[in-house]
């Protein structure tokens, strides 16, 4: 029985190092990960390059404005001409047949600056400018969606290593059991109540418990390195988990979780504003059906040398374009652009039908595993009565050995069941605020 005091200081090894480390809470785990993941960087950046997009299609109400620079030398009549009254040197010595006919080289440095300016478009900068906000608007989903998966990824990490923990300590409570077996069938054995083939068959029972004990230890080394993954940290990063492996209260009402996914759900709005983009990229290609209005304005200066005095001039001139015909070019793209819509459509629907079938299953799961808390709790209780009673009547020999060691892996598998219950019940509990579309570094899970 000695060996049955020592499980305190069993238990304080397995927090071997914790003790020179901040304590981690699972809230706290959420937020460097959400704060260091590469994942959700990267889906920033796609916001960002989002809103650069609208400013793209806003450019529409502004005036465009160029300026060019040029120089021509030519001998050409018609140029020579042109470029003398543009320059503002033209003289009554041009007039002469020869001059007119056989002129001589000149050179003609043009500055000139224009403004275009849309006055009317049917609607496409609108719509164009408001897609790009949609655009944005998915990308702000995606992200969201992102932050998500990387929190659901460190709550199943972060109670995965709280679970191999206590598996681990409820192993070498099973070592300290058995070994205290040991040591009372050696005593039974030395009364003359049993013999030697019962003192081995609690040693192999103590190796037994030995190996899993190993077992377990290396499941929790891996377990943390997993967690240290999910957090964005070197592998070897050690912490002091403490935020306890406990039973999720109760299993939520149906319906409204549904409801709530139905608004929330990062895919079922993802695909809502895919409907919407759609819709507006079939106005858009509509409004090619219409004409377009603009002005511009240019001023033009023409010198015979860069640095030279010479003529200016400016312009002013509004315009109307309208496609006729295509070749029918328009009116294929907007057939193209309706079939889209109705393809988002139904993708619509079948999302909407997938995120509730994904709630439901989420909360199913989560009541299994609350069902699965009970009967576990009840076990336990059960097998530790158990066997304090067989151990009782084996000292007083009474009972066999195999009976003892049939209790003892008995109550070991009815605690690791219970512990496995009671992370399944974590799990799915967040899964179900996963299936929602309601998870975030704030649920109420997190404590």
């Amino acid at each position: 029985m000695k060996n049955l005091n020592r499980l305190p200081a069993l238990a304080a090894l397995l927090a071997w190092g914790s003790q020179a480390q901040d304590p981690l809470t699972l809230r706290e785990a959420v937020r460097i990960a959400v704060e260091r993941h590469p994942a959700l960087a990267a889906s920033e950046a796609r916001v960002r390059a989002a809103g650069a997009r609208i400013g793209q299609a806003r450019a529409g109400y502004l005036p465009k404005v160029n300026y060019s620079e040029s120089v021509q030398r030519s001998n050409n009549p018609v140029f020579v001409f042109g470029s003398l009254l543009n320059q503002r040197q033209f003289t009554g010595d041009n007039f002469r047949l020869d001059s007119l006919n056989n002129p001589g080289f000149i050179s003609n440095f043009q500055s000139l600056v224009t403004v275009d300016q849309t006055l009317w478009d049917a609607g496409q900068t609108r719509r164009q400018a408001a897609a790009a906000g949609l655009s944005q608007d998915m990308s702000r989903e995606e992200r969201r969606g992102a932050e998500m998966q990387v929190t659901m990824n460190v709550i199943r990490s972060y109670y995965g290593a709280t679970l191999a923990a206590e598996t681990l300590a409820a192993a070498v409570q099973a070592v300290g059991s058995a070994q205290a077996d040991l040591e009372r069938a050696q005593a039974v054995r030395d009364a003359g109540m049993s013999t030697d083939a019962d003192v081995l068959s609690i040693r192999v029972h103590l190796a037994a418990m030995r190996e899993q004990e190993i077992r377990h230890r290396a499941n929790l080394e891996v377990a943390r390195a997993a967690l240290n993954e999910a957090l964005g940290l070197p592998l070897d990063t050690p912490h002091a988990l403490v935020t306890p492996l406990t039973p999720y209260p109760a299993a939520p009402e149906l319906p409204a979780w549904e409801e709530r996914a139905a608004r929330e759900r990062p895919e079922a709005k993802l695909s809502a504003l895919s409907t919407q983009i759609a819709e507006t990229q079939l106005a858009v290609n509509k409004g090619s059906y219409w004409p377009r209005v603009g002005v511009r304005g240019a001023f033009e200066a023409d010198r015979g040398a860069f640095t030279a005095r010479g003529g200016a001039n400016w312009m002013f001139a509004a315009k109307l374009e309208w496609n006729l015909f295509n070749g029918f070019a328009d009116r294929a793209r907007v057939q193209e652009s309706s079939e889209l819509l109705a393809g988002s459509r139904a993708l619509e629907r079948r999302t909407g039908a997938a995120v509730r079938l994904e709630v439901r299953r989420a909360h199913a799961e989560l009541r299994a595993a609350l069902e699965r808390v009970q009967v576990a709790s009840a076990a336990v209780a059960m097998a530790e009565e158990s066997l304090r009673i067989i151990k009782n009547r084996f000292e007083s020999g009474l009972t066999t050995t195999t009976e003892l060691l049939r209790n003892e892996t008995a109550l070991l598998e009815s605690r690791t069941r219970r512990l496995a219950a009671i992370h399944d019940s974590r799990v799915a509990a967040a899964s179900l605020e996963l299936a929602s579309g309601t998870l975030s570094r704030n649920s109420e899970i997190l404590q």
